[in-house]
């Protein structure tokens, strides 16, 4: 695995209290951008001209009569939006406006003041129109207000008028164009059809004359026919009943005629009603039963018998003679009815056929006489609807157009309006100040937080050291900024795994960092606990402790391990009779490498053995490679990070190059905190700075009062720790 390679960090939320930070951090930057867009606000509120406005209110509806037209049916015209808009637009075009700037000379007067006198092009002065116009609608209502705004109160009221003025006459013409205009239309069209009626008129003439067209035909739509509907039903009917009648009658004849003699007479009584036919066979019958009774008595050759057998044959030749009769009239009677029934056909074909004959004879004069009848009713149309149009035009008509409110020149000027100017800017200047604020922050990648630090190096803060830290030899174990070290030493102690490991390394990733004033600090806090400490400055390039301690740099770390001079020769001993430090020396150009030598490491084990502590100050582990053979010689490292100085990946890059050398960082220290503003970091040293100062400036106060002032600090500790 490449231990240079880079684990990209977890993203975190952002609490209410960073972005408080942020704003606090940034208040320089908030500061200035919140007075340049004031003052700007301001000083552009000042310069700008001021404004007149004049209102003039206008009602506007559709176009609608008073008393509804003869077709129309009554409607109550509701509110449209759309229609309302489509006005807005009417208002505002070229039309409307270059008669406003006609009537009221626009051209010239705007060319006088804003061309240096030369007349303004129409189009120009109508453009400087729209952008003094505005436009609003009345909530739910026909209402428009118009409103102009000009640097001369007069100016504007006149020009609000005018426009009202000329889109109100604009809407009369336009009625009046489109009214005329379709009375026209329909006088036009109804001249065309009174022509075709003339020439429809004539033809049907033409037709009637030359066709030869009987009036009573003529007033009907189609020809008389001879065979009306009725009359060829009965005709029909009385046909079918003719053909039955003479079927049943020939039926009947033809089956007397193949009956015998002598059952026609018990055949045709049934079949036929004759009174003369039935009286005969009551006859008969009397004879025959006078015969048998005289039978029963008296001989065949009695006078008697005799007399009745001869009144029996007498009436059957009567009875057979009769029969014939009958069959003949039967005969008679179905020949007559054969002969009318093959009349009333031929009548009813004849007169079919002259209907039809007179029909298609007919046929051109009736079409056209529908022809006419058609113009003549498109013709009566038109000129119900001209009449209606003419009557419309007469009628009362609701004002389209109605001015509510004349304009009236403004008292006092209302651009611009210099309090909503200067609020806008209050707003606009903090919104853009904490948005350039919050963009700043976001462009800044330095390490601003504990979290910074240990979400992206994966290491753990030892300490946090506030700004303006001074040398604590000088200031001594009571000063405000001992705490902070204090604390550093013992996060170190309890970091460390094995008590023997007192060999301890500060470096940095970049220069000015306050590595020099954090291992000077840290090692005069060891040495104020009665602990053996010696400070060595390894920064061999750049040395600064020994101006810290106030001595000569002339012989030093470079002299013993040039084997120049003794140890005892080159350590110099504090004010702080525990603390004693090690000089860098003077670097030759010719020994580069010089603490990757074996004198170095017999040196580092040396001083173990003297010291408690030793302490080493390295250049820039970024910069040169002594910071790094440091590193790895040392029992512990510790890497200091300045507050908001470097780039996070440049710090974790340092962290990466102590690892690879195998030194042991066992945590980050974060310098120059500016604790006033960053409250996040206040509980690391804020209760000790606080508690030092007011006891310093307060020590002549009563012991009562001073357990006050520590339970409310502690409290104040307590508050910040819990959010």
């Amino acid at each position: 695995m490449d231990p240079l390679k880079t684990t990209p960090p977890p993203e975190t939320k952002l609490h209410f209290l960073d972005y408080w930070r942020i704003i606090r951090i940034r208040k320089t930057v908030i500061l200035a951008v919140f007075l340049l867009v004031v003052l700007t606000a301001t000083l552009v509120t000042w310069i700008l001209p001021v404004s007149y406005s004049s209102e003039a209110r206008i009602k506007v509806d559709r176009d609608v009569s008073d008393i509804p037209g003869m077709t129309q049916t009554p409607l109550l015209p509701g509110y449209d939006p759309y229609f309302i808009q489509t006005e807005f637009e009417v208002i505002q075009s070229e039309r409307i406006l270059s008669n406003v700037v006609h009537q009221l000379n626009l051209s010239v007067e705007w060319g006088k003041k804003y061309a240096g006198g030369e007349r303004l092009k129409t189009q120009e002065t109508m453009t400087l129109l729209r952008n003094r116009m505005d436009l609003n609608p009345v909530r739910n209502t026909s209402l428009i207000t118009i409103r102009v705004f000009s640097q001369d109160a007069e100016e504007a009221a006149r020009i609000a008028n005018e426009i009202a003025e000329t889109y109100k006459e604009y809407r009369l013409a336009q009625r009046r164009e489109l009214t005329m205009g379709g009375i026209r239309i329909l006088e036009d069209r109804f001249q065309d059809q009174e022509k075709k009626v003339q020439a429809a008129q004539r033809e049907v003439d033409e037709l009637r004359a030359k066709l030869e067209i009987s009036d009573a035909d003529a007033a009907g739509t189609s020809p008389t026919t001879l065979l009306e509907a009725e009359v060829l039903r009965r005709l029909k009917a009385q046909q079918i009943e003719g053909e039955a009648a003479y079927v049943r009658e020939a039926t009947l004849l033809q089956e007397l005629k193949t009956t015998a003699p002598e059952d026609l007479k018990s055949v045709l009584p049934t079949a036929v009603a004759d009174p003369q036919l039935a009286e005969l066979l009551q006859q008969l019958n009397l004879v025959e039963q006078e015969r048998i009774r005289l039978a029963r008595d008296l001989t065949d050759d009695h006078p008697a018998v005799v007399t009745v057998t001869r009144q029996i044959k007498d009436i059957e030749t009567k009875i057979a003679q009769r029969a014939d009769g009958i069959i003949r009239g039967l005969e008679k009677r179905v020949a007559s009815m054969k002969a009318y029934l093959d009349s009333l056909t031929r009548n009813v074909e004849e007169a079919m056929r002259v209907d039809i004959e007179k029909a298609e004879k007919s046929r051109p004069y009736f079409e056209a006489k529908q022809r006419l009848e058609e113009v003549m009713r498109f013709r009566s149309i038109l000129n119900l609807k001209l009449a209606q149009e003419r009557i419309d035009v007469d009628l009362p008509r609701t004002a389209m157009v109605e001015i509510v409110d004349t304009a009236k020149p403004g008292l006092r000027p209302v651009r611009p309006n210099k309090p909503l100017n200067i609020a806008l800017g209050v707003i606009i200047g903090l919104v853009v100040g904490v948005g350039l604020a919050f963009f700043i922050e976001y462009l800044d990648t330095s390490v601003k937080t504990i979290d910074d630090v240990e979400r992206a190096l994966q290491s753990p803060v030892l300490g946090v050291i506030p700004q303006n830290v001074g040398s604590l030899l000088q200031e001594g174990a009571e000063s405000p900024h001992a705490e902070a070290y204090r604390v550093l030493r013992t996060n170190l102690l309890f970091s460390r795994k094995d008590d023997k490991l007192n060999s301890i390394a500060v470096v940095s990733a970049g220069a000015g960092e306050g590595k020099t004033t954090t291992v000077f600090n840290l090692a005069t806090v060891f040495a104020q606990g009665n602990q053996r400490v010696i400070i060595v400055d390894s920064d061999l390039r750049r040395p600064t402790l020994h101006k810290r301690f106030g001595v000569s740099n002339s012989i030093g770390l470079t002299n013993y391990l040039l084997k120049q001079n003794k140890l005892e020769e080159v350590i110099q001993t504090s004010p702080l009779a525990t603390l004693d430090f090690l000089p860098s020396g003077k670097l030759p150009s010719s020994s580069l490498g010089i603490l990757n030598s074996a004198q170095m490491k017999d040196l580092i084990a040396q001083l173990k053995q003297r010291y408690d502590f030793v302490f080493f100050d390295s250049p820039p582990i970024m910069g040169v490679s002594d910071a790094s053979i440091l590193a790895s010689e040392m029992d512990m490292t510790v890497q200091v990070i300045q507050y908001r100085r470097y780039p996070q990946p440049m710090n974790i890059r340092a962290k990466q190059l102590i690892e690879k050398v195998g030194g042991n960082l066992i945590g980050i220290v974060l310098n120059n905190i500016n604790m006033s503003q960053d409250e996040s970091y206040y509980y690391y040293s804020g209760y000790y700075h606080d508690y030092y100062y007011r006891s310093s400036e307060s020590s002549d106060k009563d012991e009562a009062a001073g357990e006050k002032k520590a339970d409310d600090s502690q409290a104040k500790v307590e508050i910040k720790k819990k959010y």
